[in-house]
């Protein structure tokens, strides 16, 4: 159990508790997650950026470390930016956009 993180525990330990339920129409349920995952995730736009080579360079060895590519690296960087949730680990603080 040392491997689970602290949401995968509380969530082990509510279905041990039995206080876990399951919903009604588990397909329609499925289907709805896919379809809000589908349109989450879904990529129809292109930028084009310039960085330092070794910015570029870093950028794809923490990608290989992580084992994605490091355009999928850099698009859920930005995805979490956008969404308010990159922490920035130093300061401790929420990094997000401002608005003008």
């Amino acid at each position: 159990m040392n491997s689970l993180d602290q949401e995968e525990k509380e969530i082990l330990e509510a279905f041990e508790a039995g206080t876990v339920k399951q919903v009604g129409n588990v397909e329609r349920e499925l289907e709805n997650h896919k379809a809000i995952a589908a349109a989450t995730f879904k990529k129809d736009a292109r930028i084009n950026i310039r960085l330092s080579s070794r910015d570029l360079r870093a950028i794809q060895a923490q990608a290989l470390a992580e084992g994605m590519p490091y355009q999928t690296l850099i698009s859920s960087i930005l995805h979490k930016f956008a969404e308010g949730r990159l922490i920035d680990s130093v300061a401790n603080k929420t990094l997000h956009r401002t608005s003008r």
